[in-house]
């Protein structure tokens, strides 16, 4: 059984939420990626824009020059990265420098020329959900309509079968209702056959979780816990500040589910 994936949250951006200035140059990002590698992470996944509530647009040339440095750094050290954006001309010059993975969270809806792109490079692309919140329809219908016809066009594009990745986009265009539901029935999008993408971490779902009036950083075992909920669904794949409190986690719950009698 193939074990779950740690994607760890590098953010080299002055206004993360949760650590936002902390790794907004190259020194400093490298050397959080290779504390991530002795955590255990498998994918590291680099943004050069911030999607926290309130952020502001961020040019095209400072997502740029914000991550490409980075990328090229940390390509060389054996370990997959991904790179946190919906623009193609970045996710463009990030494959050549050295990754192997999009995380779109705009599931190629911004920008037309993503999958192509993705596809050009063989490339692995994760698909979020997200949108205005405004639906006419349950969110799960709403939810697997989007990002199976997403899906379906990448394929078209190009992008192979076992490429394609699909988020449920936990902190984005949901209620908190809405987001209990999804984490209910996380089930159903992995019976999709795509490999499901869980990303809480420290996010407000979190906050409300544990009810109490917490920083970032204290939202971490809660995070955990959500880890191993989405695991025993079937996710593939949990995305993470705290690598090394969610390694442990995962390594745990998949050598259970491993000999499981």
């Amino acid at each position: 059984m193939a074990h779950t994936k740690i994607m760890g949250i590098l953010n080299v951006t002055p206004d993360s939420f949760s650590d936002g200035g902390k790794y907004n140059s190259v020194e400093t990002a490298v050397a959080r990626g290779k504390e991530m590698m002795d955590e255990g992470v498998d994918i590291i996944d680099i943004g050069g824009v911030s999607t926290r509530p309130g952020h502001q647009e961020v040019a095209l040339e400072d997502e740029l020059e914000r991550v490409i440095p980075v990328v090229r750094a940390l390509s060389e050290f054996n370990v997959q990265l991904s790179i946190d954006t919906f623009r193609s001309e970045v996710a463009e010059q990030a494959l050549e420098a050295g990754a192997t993975m999009i995380n779109d969270q705009w599931a190629g809806l911004y920008d037309p020329k993503m999958f192509e792109t993705v596809a050009r490079y063989d490339a692995e692309i994760v698909l979020m959900h997200n949108g205005d919140g405004e639906r006419d329809e349950p969110i799960m219908d709403e939810m697997l309509l989007y990002l199976l016809k997403q899906a379906n066009r990448a394929e078209e594009a190009g992008i192979k079968h076992d490429n394609i990745w699909i988020d449920p986009g936990i902190g984005f265009a949901k209620s908190r209702a809405e987001e209990r539901i999804v984490m209910d029935r996380l089930d159903e999008l992995v019976a999709t056959e795509y490999p499901v993408l869980l990303a809480t971490s420290r996010k407000r779902f979190i906050k409300e979780m544990i009810g109490t009036d917490s920083r970032p950083e204290d939202r971490d075992e809660a995070t955990a816990a959500t880890t191993a909920y989405g695991i025993m669904k079937g996710v593939k794949a949990v995305r993470v500040h705290n690598v090394e409190l969610n390694a442990r986690i995962a390594h745990g719950i998949d050598y259970l589910k491993e000999n499981e009698r």
